[in-house]
């Protein structure tokens, strides 16, 4: 009788887990992914055009994050600029970028030995294709396409107000095609769209951390 009832009880909790998991990817798509790829961005900068949205037109997945920094573009830019495997990291949760051998270490400073970007610059991210830098309009933009020229990042710095003592900084990530065969397409949009947003959340709230950080007495 007890084995019956466990089984019983196993098989309700199965059944349970089955149908909240068939919830989430039915209601994934119509009520969550929309905030999850524009996480922190007005409508308008979903809309917008940005440098570098050329460089991969009619993607079929794009994200368009955002964060206000409350400081001017120029004390957000040299974060930017020294981002990057080896360089000031990502600013994100580290322990995680370096699972997959990224060599992540986010700084908590300003390096000058990794201010000096330059177009045509590279870096790998892992094992996959080095990002080369496209655009780099200094105080303005920043945009990174993979050498395969299946993801384009690009970064904007617009002034919040006229007096520009706040900044918007907007993150927005272009990527082709996802993998082939339902359940790499499931993957990719169940666990590495939402897992981006994990990221990339960190990352933007890291940098307006640091940026808004009192400076050292």
């Amino acid at each position: 009788m007890r084995s019956s009832r466990t089984l019983r009880r196993g098989a309700a909790g199965l059944g349970t887990a089955v149908a909240a998991g068939t919830a989430v990817a039915a209601g994934y798509p119509l009520l969550l992914r929309r905030r999850c790829l524009t996480w922190g961005a007005e409508p308008d900068e979903v809309r917008a055009p940005m440098p570098g949205d050329d460089l991969l037109r009619g993607a079929p997945l794009v994200t368009t994050r955002a964060v206000t920094v409350d400081a001017p573009p120029k004390a957000v830019w040299p974060w930017l600029v020294q981002m990057g495997p080896g360089r000031g990291g990502a600013y994100t949760y580290d322990w995680i970028e370096n699972l997959f051998g990224l060599n992540m270490h986010s700084a908590d400073r300003i390096l000058p030995e990794f201010q000096d970007l330059r177009v045509g610059d590279s870096f790998a991210m892992g094992n996959g294709p080095r990002l080369r830098v496209e655009i780099l309009d200094p105080e303005a933009a920043l945009v990174l396409r993979s050498e395969d020229g299946a993801w384009v990042w690009a970064f904007g710095l617009i002034p919040r107000d006229a007096a520009a003592d706040a900044t918007r900084l907007i993150s927005r990530n272009r990527i082709a095609a996802p993998p082939s065969g339902p359940v790499s397409r499931a993957l990719f949009r169940y666990v590495m769209e939402p897992g981006s947003l994990v990221m990339e959340r960190k990352m933007l709230l890291g940098i307006k951390q640091r940026v808004e950080r009192p400076a050292d007495p």
